[in-house]
């Protein structure tokens, strides 16, 4: 991307990491970790930390955290990219199947054993047919640990319904969704793209860890979007920032 657009920031979903990124061609980007223990709290550490104005994408997780920022404070965005994820509120079943992850955690499983139990909803068919990829998903759930784990298991229970919120979020949007998802299917990300003012669909081959299966051709779609869309966008004085803006 240009040297003049607005920084790239790149949230990874639940036990992953930045390795996500990696092959994609986007180096320059931001990577914070997850690891509060609500949406309210990380939303409020992102404000914090990073600069007036950036573009904001993110996976999974990350990508509902960035929703949620975008809604919170869209004067702080160039842009926003989300990537395999759900504007809804969390189902009794998923609240369940979190407490049964913590409740693992606390007994002793790692972040590795729980991330291979769910390999075949994380890749498509046919990169589970690849050792380097199944290696990395799992890698990362060592890189992710318990602690980090257990706080972005906390986060996920209190999620709350965005749709609503998405429609007052005028700024430039990329949805990005896997054929294959089988945890995010493409109809979510047509959903939330309906919701956006200023959004694209695009969905490419892969599952639900699109960066990792699709690295050139996600990376060159982000770039291309970054550079068409926000470069237009008019900067943003610190001083215009809102009192939650931080």
């Amino acid at each position: 991307m240009r040297a003049d657009m607005p920084p790239l920031v790149l949230l990874a979903g639940m036990n992953c990491t930045a390795d996500l990124w990696t092959e994609c061609g986007l180096d320059d980007a931001l990577t914070p970790e997850l690891a509060e223990e609500s949406m309210d709290a990380q939303v409020e550490r992102l404000l914090a930390e990073l600069p007036p104005v950036f573009v904001l994408g993110g996976l999974s997780l990350g990508a509902i955290v960035a929703m949620t920022l975008a809604v919170r404070a869209p004067e702080r965005l160039a842009g926003l990219v989300l990537v395999s994820t759900n504007a809804k509120a969390p189902t009794p079943a998923q609240q369940d199947g979190w407490r049964s992850w913590i409740a693992r955690l606390d007994a002793g499983e790692t972040p590795r054993t729980l991330q291979e139990e769910i390999l075949p909803a994380l890749l498509s068919p046919a990169a589970t047919k690849s050792a380097d990829l199944i290696e990395r998903t799992l890698a990362m759930g060592d890189a992710t640990g318990p602690a980090a784990l257990r706080a972005q298991l906390r986060m996920q229970s209190t999620r709350a319904d965005l749709r609503p919120g998405l429609r007052n979020v005028d700024v430039p949007a990329l949805v990005v969704a896997g054929v294959d998802d089988v945890i995010c299917p493409p109809a979510f990300h047509v959903e939330i793209a309906a919701a956006l003012p200023n959004a694209r669909t695009v969905t490419i081959d892969g599952g639900h860890l699109l960066p990792l299966e699709q690295p050139s051709e996600f990376g060159r779609l982000v770039r291309d979007w970054c550079d068409r869309r926000t470069a237009a966008a008019p900067a943003r004085a610190e001083g215009t920032l809102s009192p939650g803006a931080r």
